[in-house]
């Protein structure tokens, strides 16, 4: 029997039972076109607290269903594109994609909190390059390129906003700690990997990279806490804790000297130096 030989009450029958069979069927069950698929993509990223990977995106669909990856990634390039011209973008990082408002527009949106961002010492600023351009590097290490004894205060605000973390410990007498950054730093610097990070070539100007990060003679978090070593005779700008960092730095155990300790005094070998220098005080007898 054709369709043309249904009659109109029939085709009424056909037409509501297509839609009581698709109400019980779940609407997360059903494929979605590139339009819903958009719309689903941006509603996910906007409501997540943490920027969303695309294996993140597709748990989102039954497996049955699912779109492709590809397709996932052709929907986040599309809303790339169409937030060029809007206040916010939506950014790639570490940790996935993410809304966030453009750098430009800052000076205006900070205005919006009345605290004022915390500003970080050159001293913190030059630990934390060392440790990114150079990780896993111990503290030892970073103390010998700048110069100066690495605040613990710098070290615990570093570990604190999980900029940095442990990774390991170095296999040598003492096993000083392995630090490395984090996605958390990579996602607060708007970096995908650690690839991204400048070269060295970009960080040449030391003043003009003073003016971006507000580096003037504030004290700044870390800055009271820096105490110079013995052996320092000048302070390091970070052009050149980065160059030493990758050029110059003497990695493994060559890093460290060889100190020799002396053995244990025996209380027998302690009793004879005492009376040695209780002799020595003595008054030469006269011959």
């Amino acid at each position: 029997m054709t369709d043309e030989n249904l009659t109109t009450e029939e085709r009424n029958d056909i037409d509501d039972s297509v839609v009581e069979e698709s109400a019980t069927v779940a609407v997360t069950q059903q494929p979605v076109d590139k339009v819903m698929l958009r719309k689903i993509v941006e509603g996910a990223i906007l409501a997540a607290a943490q920027p969303m990977t695309v294996a993140r995106i597709l748990e989102l669909f039954d497996e049955a269903v699912a779109p492709e990856k590809d397709d996932v990634l052709a929907a986040l390039q599309d809303i790339e594109a169409d937030c060029a011209e809007r206040g916010y973008q939506l950014k790639e990082v570490a940790s996935g994609w993410r809304f966030q408002v453009r750098e430009d527009l800052a000076p205006w949106v900070n205005r919006m909190w009345e605290e004022k961002p915390q500003k970080y010492s050159r001293a913190l600023l030059e630990t934390l390059a060392l440790i990114a351009y150079r990780q896993p590097i111990t503290r030892g290490d970073i103390e010998e390129i700048r110069g100066v004894a690495v605040s613990s205060h710098i070290m615990k605000t570093l570990m604190e906003r999980d900029w940095v973390k442990v990774v390991g410990h170095r296999d040598v007498p003492g096993r000083p700690s392995l630090y490395a950054t984090t996605r958390q730093f990579l996602d607060y610097f708007n970096l995908r990997s650690l690839e991204d990070l400048p070269s060295l070539s970009e960080i040449r100007d030391l003043d003009e990279l003073n003016n971006v990060l507000n580096l003037g003679d504030e004290e700044g978090l870390g800055e009271k806490d820096d105490e110079v070593l013995p052996d320092a005779t000048t302070a390091v700008s970070i052009e050149v804790v980065a160059s030493e960092a990758l050029e110059e730095f003497v990695d493994g155990e060559e890093a460290f000297e060889d100190i020799d300790v002396p053995a244990a005094i025996t209380p027998a070998e302690s009793a004879i130096a005492e009376d040695a220098i209780e002799h020595t005080d003595e008054e030469p007898n006269n011959v």
